[in-house]
């Protein structure tokens, strides 16, 4: 009697020989370096995006992607590896899916898992035995099991861990890291059976060079919102460690590099003007979120998030202060910006604290600028409020930094001759301690009070 292959064999023959077809669905910063990583593995993959110009860009080899480089893309697209296309009809081709979409916050700070459900009901329509999908978007824990689960399993034809397999692997993408990249950083996954985790990780481990299984799906779910809540904690102390040393007169980077020599128990974090990007400043409020329908308050989260979200307000009153030192008022003083992506030499808007500056400086009667290579548009980002969209880069010359009243360094792009713009600049406030320089017309976060009596006086309160 014949032995009837089962949809989980049939899957592991089609990965160990590499006859599987991957999906990727959503082509962005998660979606394209994956596909890419899959497609060197040796498999076929088809990506789908709902933007007519990636895929046409996708399919012509040219990269969107910063951290793919389109010479890389071009190859794998013109040997037949990579495919895009804008028809979801077609996911119904693929052995394995991973689910790359966006996962925004709304006004309210609460989860928007459209996207998210726009997808599940795609891979829905197109479910069958055999198949593996991944939901790689950053989300609440939970997420896997009580949205995507539902719909997969509604019409009671198909048993998940037995006919499908469901996992969640969180994206740890880091734009601009030149050692971290997609295939070296370790993965997570979690399953919503021990099947579904197996699958999932006979899957991706010949993708990634170090998988790292855990117990469940929500435990996958929940790495990801407590890696970056990490971050975003100790980010939220170095920043308010930034104002005390402003009030005290201390100079916050030498406080910061010194604590860094010591050789354990300390892991150094610098305070900026904000915090930017899709992770840090968005994934924490999943979390805080989903605790609070289980009527339990985060409330670490949500003081350092407001912390965090202070920062940008603080830069501008140092703008007004220092500007204020030397007899200007804000109103009608050119300000200009020294980069705007949320972080260095990436082209990356999402979230950068570069916007709220932005705005809260026009609002307050100043003529701003900005320069940055990596970022030469500020176009509408649908919730900050800027005048002038699109305002775009202006070069770096010498007549554009002795006409500005003030420089401001929100971003530390590396492509900016730093010394050269404090020694043409009338005034600058330095953000992100790239000018270590004595000089009094350059301010950082913190600085060291023109007076000398502060000192003895502290000293002097801690014997008494």
């Amino acid at each position: 009697m014949s032995h009837e292959i089962s949809p989980r064999e049939r899957l592991a023959a089609k990965l160990q020989e590499r006859r599987a077809v991957a999906g990727v669905i959503g082509l962005g910063y998660v979606g394209l370096p994956l596909a890419v990583e899959i497609a060197r593995s040796g498999y076929h993959v088809l990506g789908f995006d709902v933007s007519r110009e990636v895929v046409a860009r996708v399919n012509a080899g040219e990269s969107h992607i910063q951290d793919v480089p389109s010479a890389d893309l071009g190859t794998l697209v013109h040997g037949g590896y990579i495919e895009a296309t804008s028809d979801l009809a077609r996911l119904a081709e693929c052995d394995c899916i991973s689910i790359c979409v966006p996962t925004p916050l709304n006004k309210t700070k609460d989860p928007d898992l459209s996207y998210v459900v726009q997808a599940a009901l795609a891979v829905k329509h197109a479910l069958r035995p055999g198949q593996l999908v991944i939901l790689e978007s950053t989300t609440y824990p939970g997420t896997t099991r009580e949205v995507l689960l539902p719909k997969f399993e509604e019409d009671e034809q198909l048993k998940v861990g037995e006919d499908f397999f469901l996992c969640f692997s969180p994206e740890r993408v880091d734009p601009g890291n030149e050692i971290w990249k997609t295939r070296n950083t370790p993965k997570v996954i979690g399953g919503i059976t021990a099947a579904c985790s197996e699958m999932g990780a006979a899957f991706y481990e010949t993708v990634f060079d170090l998988m790292v299984p855990v117990e469940s799906a929500e435990a996958a779910e929940l790495v990801k919102v407590y890696e970056n809540t990490f971050r975003m904690i100790n980010i939220a102390l170095a920043n308010e460690l930034a104002q005390a040393c402003d009030v005290l007169g201390v100079d916050v980077w030498g406080v910061i590099d010194a604590a860094d020599t010591k050789p354990f128990g300390f892991m150094k974090f610098t305070p900026g003007p904000g915090l930017g990007g899709h992770c840090i400043p968005l994934d924490p409020h999943y979390l805080s979120w989903k605790m609070r329908t289980l009527a339990f308050k985060t409330r670490l989260i949500e003081l350092a998030s407001e912390i965090n979200s202070e920062m940008p307000a603080f830069v501008v009153r140092k703008v007004v202060d220092s500007l204020n030192d030397v007899s200007k008022p804000l109103r009608g003083s050119r300000v200009l910006l020294l980069g705007v992506a949320y972080k260095k030499d990436i082209d990356d808007l999402r979230e950068s604290p570069a916007l709220e500056i932005v705005r809260m400086l026009q609002e307050k009667g100043a003529k701003v600028s900005f320069h940055d290579t990596f970022c030469p548009v500020i176009d509408d980002d649908g919730h900050t409020p800027i005048q002038g969209l699109p305002m775009r880069s202006v070069a770096l010359t010498d007549k554009v930094l002795k006409e500005a009243d003030c420089v401001v360094v929100v971003t530390d792009h590396t492509d900016v001759d730093y010394a050269r713009v404090a020694s043409l600049a009338r005034l600058v406030v330095d953000t992100r301690g790239v000018m270590r320089t004595p000089e009094e017309h350059v301010v950082g976060l913190s600085r060291r009070r023109r007076r000398t009596d502060a000192a003895p006086r502290l000293v002097a309160a801690r014997v008494a």
